[in-house]
């Protein structure tokens, strides 16, 4: 199956880039200097399916300089404290309580951790970006409904069936999203 791009621009039911995100922004620019903008513009983020805005005003570099998030600092500064995982952060103090406990429930939270950091939610956050895409632009078409129940349910014959009368880009574009 073809892996999404990192971006994706819409103009109503119409993809009209895909890519990183300069090369979204310079046909979204591009469109716009056309006068080709006959829809609402909404720009994804293709692995979460969120959709993000930028104030278009000033070149693409200028657009580029103010989205993208600044370096870190480098140097000398206090370090990161804690374990991180994708649901679970806890600071060395909740450590020092939760072994103060009793039944050890420091052991039970820390197997919890280590679970969370293994486990493989790539299945689920595909599904889920795909159901943000669809909640952002898909609303108002055919069998919407039964659609979002269908990718919930990771039943891609039923999906397929239900997206079939909506327009081109958006029906391959969520056929594309997720490995249902």
């Amino acid at each position: 199956m073809d892996t999404l791009l990192t971006y994706s621009a819409f103009v109503g039911w119409t993809q009209i880039a895909a890519g990183t995100l300069e090369t979204v922004l310079r046909a979204v620019k591009l469109r716009q200097a056309e006068g080709q903008t006959e829809g609402t513009l909404l720009i994804f983020e293709n692995q979460t399916g969120r959709q993000v805005d930028f104030d278009l005003r000033g070149s693409v570099e200028e657009v580029l300089e103010r989205a993208l998030p600044k370096p870190e600092r480098t140097g000398p500064g206090r370090p990161k404290l804690g374990v991180t995982s994708r649901e679970i952060s806890l600071l060395p103090r909740h450590w020092e309580w939760l072994e103060t406990q009793p039944n050890g429930a420091s052991a039970t939270l820390r197997r919890l951790v280590d679970a969370a950091r293994k486990l493989d939610s790539s299945d689920r956050t595909a599904v889920e970006a795909t159901g943000r895409f669809m909640s952002g632009i898909a609303g108002n078409l055919p069998e919407f409904e039964e659609a979002y129940r269908a990718l919930y349910a990771r039943d891609r014959e039923q999906l397929e069936q239900r997206v079939n009368g909506w327009p081109p880009d958006v029906r391959e574009y969520i056929l594309r999203g997720g490995s249902l």
